[in-house]
């Protein structure tokens, strides 16, 4: 069954057509009608931009209507997936995102708005000239989310640090330090003090600690999501490699991929991929013999299930 999305705002593009950004600030799920807002994106296409010459752009309205099942087919269309998913309209890993860097240009990004990367250098110029310095937040495909969306119940300390696409739940912090990539992020209350990689959702009530880490689908070019459930904790400068059910916890500074030898309550010995998902598990490494051993929290260790975990 084919699910549409549909978004209305203003696509900043070159004097050629390329599209170097759009921000939906309409948008939903179904067909594009129209709207009262209607008015307003043709005021502001015709609108003077002042700083739209010395960048080498034009502001045009934007309408459109996509099959999220299918991969992105042009820049507004990626942009419209990203919006989605940072105004909490669906959660990571729910729509088609294949070839999406393909279909995305690379952007200089700075305080006048977005510029054609061949002409950062020129707008310098120009800038400077004028007594003013141009500042630049970077130079990537993906820009920062905050500028485009800027949900409720958030505090972001830093906002270079989350990117358009990210899914950020209610109640949710990302701390200074703390990172969300797109596709990926939190599904409820959630602290955030590292590094959320593109496709891991954290669970409500989980805490990601300071400089800690989680191995996403980029990573190393695999396709296994990895995901974190409730009431979890990841010490400050740990990782994972694996998923986590509820009620985890990884000892801080310790790193657990699918390939860990780990040691389970019953005395064997597995790879970390034989205990993805499994909830109320604590990951420690034994500080006299070095070994990584995996602990049932409760006290009581019911043994790996054969469904879960049989090749």
């Amino acid at each position: 069954m084919t699910q549409t999305a549909w978004g209305a705002g203003f696509a900043t593009e070159t004097l050629d057509g390329e599209v170097l950004d759009t921000w939906y600030r309409w948008l939903g799920w179904g067909e594009y009608e129209g709207g009262d807002f209607d008015d307003e994106l043709v005021a502001v296409e015709r609108a003077d931009h002042p700083s739209a010459e010395r960048r080498g752009v034009r502001v045009r309205a934007a309408r459109v209507t996509i099959d999220v099942d299918e991969p992105p087919a042009s820049p507004g269309d990626a942009y419209l997936r990203l919006h989605l998913l940072s105004n909490r309209l669906t959660p990571p890993n729910s729509m088609n995102l294949d070839g999406i860097f393909g279909a995305l240009n690379n952007v200089t990004w700075t305080n006048l708005g977005p510029v054609p990367v061949e002409r950062a250098d020129e707008v310098r110029v120009a800038e400077f000239r004028d007594g003013r310095r141009l500042t630049i937040y970077g130079q990537d495909k993906f820009p920062r989310m905050l500028d485009y969306v800027s949900p409720p119940g958030l505090r972001i300390a830093d906002a270079d640090r989350v990117r358009l696409g990210a899914h950020l739940a209610e109640g949710t912090v990302v701390m200074h330090e703390g990172y969300c990539n797109f596709n990926a992020g939190t599904l409820g209350t959630s602290m955030v003090e590292g590094r959320i990689s593109q496709g891991v959702v954290l669970g409500d009530g989980s805490d990601l600690g300071g400089g800690a880490s989680i191995m996403g689908t980029l990573s190393g070019g695999g396709k296994e999501i990895v995901s974190v459930g409730e009431r979890c904790l990841i010490g400050a400068n740990a990782g994972i490699g694996i998923s986590l059910g509820d009620d985890c916890v990884v000892e801080a500074g310790l790193y657990v991929t699918a390939g860990t030898l780990v040691k389970l309550p019953d005395g064997s010995v597995v790879k970390g991929a034989a205990v993805s998902g499994i909830s109320g598990m604590m990951f420690i490494r034994h500080s006299q013999t070095g070994a990584i051993e995996a602990r049932a929290r409760t006290g009581k260790w019911e043994g790996l299930n054969a469904a879960l975990h049989a090749n």
